[in-house]
């Protein structure tokens, strides 16, 4: 948490808080707050979000496109505010930035049934108005693309196993690591070789199997208001199988509860009752699920110093990720029965 909160604070500090920008969106700003690596904007049209924007334009323009195409069939997720320019963005100081309207809600609390219930049946809802959306931007649409990913991250794995393998004084992350890389190794050719044998790429080439995909189904990207889920934060959204959005949402909804199975067999109900799923979908959603995206991440992060964070930040991530092994284990084992995978 202190981590987060310092770098969120590094990033914000990075804003241009300027009336001149402000008036590009034809704003009055009466107070700005900070939270996460937003601002709340107070203004004389209502609260707004202000957001600098650390990806391509291209990638904004398909957030905008997504947003417009949902808003079609489902009307809770967020809207852009227009520049002067009727853009949804403005370039100042030379950083892009885009304001968005503030919703009302608070965050989905993951320890509480209710949430997450009412954030299940939203996502179902949100992945049919999702359906058919359609682009031409090549790393967005990641659909059949799955098992040649993983292949790649197991490669991985191997590598940072064999850099912290020539470490001649192993520090305490590079002994957790290599104690249990070879069973997570074993974990990603278990996850690949079911989605071999699965019908993965078959349900990659039936339309109404494939959806524009949140990809970042955290509990304070989903907004509950008046007992209904919103949807906000489409950075990494990406067109997929339906099943890739779920698994992250349930994966994040009960791994700190030890791997509750009750709970992920109503996410499930609660998803279908707006959004169903064959057979051919539940295997291919506990392939997804084998994977150790955990695992390899925190790996990925240390070894390729991608995050900023202490030494004593990733040993802490990596004890606590390997702790819930035989959670994991068994509600995998209890998954695969009450779901009649083969």
């Amino acid at each position: 948490m202190f981590e987060s909160r310092y770098r969120d604070k590094k990033y914000l500090s990075q804003y241009s808080l300027s009336v001149e920008l402000f008036e590009e969106f034809n704003l009055k700003v009466q107070d700005v707050i900070p939270i996460r690596n937003v601002f709340i904007l107070c203004t004389d049209k209502g609260n707004k979000i202000l957001k600098k924007i650390d990806y391509s334009i291209n990638d904004l323009e398909f957030i905008n496109s997504a947003m417009k195409f949902i808003k079609g069939k489902f009307s809770r997720v967020f809207d852009f505010v227009k520049t002067k320019d009727n853009k949804i963005y403005t370039i100042f100081n030379g950083d892009v930035y885009c304001v968005m309207d503030l919703i009302d809600g608070r965050e989905c609390d993951f320890y509480n049934a209710v949430d997450v219930s009412i954030a299940a049946k939203g996502l179902g809802e949100l992945h049919s108005a999702a359906e058919g959306f359609k682009c031409n931007i090549n790393n967005k649409v990641v659909c059949g693309k799955t098992i040649d990913k993983f292949n790649r991250k197991l490669e991985e794995i191997e590598f940072f196993k064999s850099i912290a393998n020539l470490h001649e004084h192993k520090n305490e992350f590079d002994k957790v690591f290599l104690d249990n890389v070879n069973y997570y190794s074993d974990l990603i050719k278990k996850s690949i070789e079911i989605l071999n044998g699965s019908a993965y790429y078959k349900l990659c080439s039936e339309e109404d199997k494939v959806v524009l995909c949140h990809h970042d189904l955290a509990y304070h990207n989903v907004l509950i208001y008046n007992e209904e889920a919103y949807f906000i934060d489409f950075d990494y959204a990406i067109i997929d199988l339906k099943v890739h959005d779920l698994c992250n949402f349930i994966l994040k909804a009960i791994k700190e509860c030890a791997f509750d199975i009750e709970k992920a067999e109503l996410i499930i109900k609660d998803y279908c009752s707006n959004n169903l799923l064959d057979k051919r979908e539940f295997e291919v959603l506990y392939g997804l699920m084998i994977f150790p995206e955990d695992f390899y991440s925190i790996a990925r992060d240390y070894y390729t110093r991608r995050k900023e964070w202490e030494e004593e930040a990733f040993v802490e991530r990596i004890k606590k990720r390997v702790l819930n092994k035989e959670d994991k284990e068994e509600f995998l084992e209890e998954f695969k029965k009450r779901f009649c995978i083969d």
